[in-house]
């Protein structure tokens, strides 16, 4: 006997794609969702006057939110306190000292208090007051001031080490690089977040079309279901086609459960990324869920200026950059301590009130001028630092070159997966017609009694494959424009 024709709409077996024109044809498809998690990410996307989550919002918490890149913006705040701790060793000094010597044959009583202020040039400007009464030993009489005591200034001038580079400017000049370095270690991080976060978004929204899939094969065979189950009740049909088409409502929805459980766990992943005003993760409801949007095929003649774009905008090749500039400080220093160190120091002494001695020998304006000689005769120290140092430059240099090559490899490869995944896209959406027409003309051929429930749930079966891999597809090309956005750098922090 001719089954009992169905009396419902031929479902849309393929993933809905997201176009202005189109509209969702089956409503079965949305009276059976899984019952995720209610958040209010639904009133974030109500300001948006839509109710789906799109990429941009997921991106927008990453950057407003996602933990591990506020542990990463902290970097600046490190790079600024080194940068500050360096600067330190250019603060002014404040020195004081009180030296007595109450008993003993000789009494005396000295108190100094003074000064140093490092010189950006190199050396350092000096001064202070000095006070010193009582007894002195013969030996020690230049311990010994007028009754009001001694000022001193003075200043010390490299000549030859540290004259253009000292282990102070040495260590401020790594400092400011270092935080130049900051910015683009954070963006190399914030790019891998955003693609970690596009990763997920597109895995939760093919889930979320393989669930609707499994909800329309599904459909098709409850649908069969009611009419067979009459036509056996009144003997017009075989008890065993009744049985089958309900072993394929059992099997259809174990399939339904288990893409269920995959669009859970889609959503549970995304979370991670998708962030409320309080930054805590939100699971989004299954309401949410978008469909595909329509793939663009990308140009091949844009290739060149891109590979520029990524070449000046990929954070790795400047935190190499950086890297060098800072090793090239190290060089200058291990440069600077290959010199002999001469060092000239000026000063000028005067006493003031009443004159410790008759022959007043401390009341005259004293100046005085010295030279001070290092030469490490080997030099073996600065040689070694020189040498090390400049492998490591090499090293530098040899690996910024790789990070340029390996950025236009990866330009390459991602227009490559762009356009093999845009023409795979289009070769299964034709499939997907021709096996979603072949599995409708069977339908009809059973209830025309020109064919049998193995055929059509054979068919059926062939729609659902090939929309699945057209999924596939969709979520191929989506996640190679992950991959675009992440090789040319798009992220950036202010």
């Amino acid at each position: 006997m001719r089954p009992e024709p169905v009396m419902r709409p031929e479902p849309i077996v393929a993933p809905n794609v997201d176009d202005e024109s189109e509209k969702q044809s089956d409503g079965k498809v949305d009276d059976k969702k899984p019952n995720l998690p209610e958040s209010s990410i639904a009133a974030s996307a109500a300001e948006k006057d839509q109710s789906k989550i799109d990429l941009d919002a997921v991106i927008d918490s990453v950057y407003l939110s996602y933990p591990l890149l506020e542990a990463a913006v902290q970097q600046r705040t490190i790079a600024f306190g080194e940068q500050m701790q360096a600067l330190g060793e250019f603060d002014l000094k404040v020195t004081a000292a009180s030296e007595n010597q109450p008993t003993g044959f000789y009494e005396t009583y000295r108190q100094r208090a003074g000064f140093v202020q490092p010189r950006y040039e190199g050396g350092n400007f000096f001064g202070g007051y000095r006070i010193g009464r009582g007894n002195f030993e013969p030996w020690y009489k230049e311990r010994e001031t007028n009754e009001a005591g001694e000022f001193r200034a003075g200043v010390a001038i490299p000549l030859a080490r540290d004259r253009r580079i000292d282990e102070r400017r040495a260590a401020l000049w790594r400092a400011n690089t270092g935080r130049q370095l900051a910015d683009p270690d954070i963006n190399a991080q914030l790019i891998g977040f955003v693609q970690e976060a596009s990763y997920a978004y597109w895995n939760w929204v093919a889930a979320g079309e393989k669930y609707r899939i499994a909800q329309g094969i599904l459909g098709l065979a409850e649908d069969r279901t009611e009419g067979f189950r009459r036509q056996t009740e009144q003997g017009l049909l075989d008890p065993p086609v009744l049985t089958d088409n309900l072993r394929l409502v059992a099997d259809r929805k174990a399939a339904l459960a288990a893409a269920e459980q995959k669009l859970r766990l889609s959503a549970v992943k995304l979370s991670l990324y998708l962030r409320g005003p309080d930054g805590r993760p939100l699971v989004p409801d299954d309401k949410m869920l978008p469909k595909f949007p329509p793939p663009t095929p990308i140009e091949y003649e844009a290739m060149p200026s891109d590979i520029s774009v990524a070449i000046n905008q990929r954070p790795e090749i400047a935190v190499l950059e950086f890297m060098r500039q800072q090793l090239e400080i190290d060089f200058a220093q291990a440069s600077n301590e290959f010199q002999p160190s001469i060092d000239a120091v000026l000063g000028a002494t005067q006493d003031i009130g009443r004159r410790a001695s008759r022959s007043n020998d401390k009341g005259e304006f004293e100046a005085d001028a010295s030279v001070y000689l290092d030469v490490p005769v080997q030099r073996r120290k600065a040689r070694g630092k020189m040498q090390a140092t400049q492998g490591k430059i090499t090293q530098v240099s040899a690996k910024l070159r790789l990070t340029e090559d390996k950025v236009v490899a990866d330009v390459q490869a991602v227009y490559a997966a762009l356009v093999a995944a845009y023409e795979q896209v289009e070769q299964m959406r034709q499939s997907v017609e021709f096996a979603e027409d072949l599995a409708r003309r069977e339908r009809r051929n059973l209830e025309m009694g020109a064919s049998d429930l193995l055929i059509v749930a054979l068919r059926e079966q062939f729609a659902v494959e090939a929309a699945a891999k057209l999924v596939d597809a969709l979520l191929i090309y989506y996640l190679a424009q992950a991959d675009y956005r992440a090789a040319l750098a798009e992220d950036q922090l202010p």
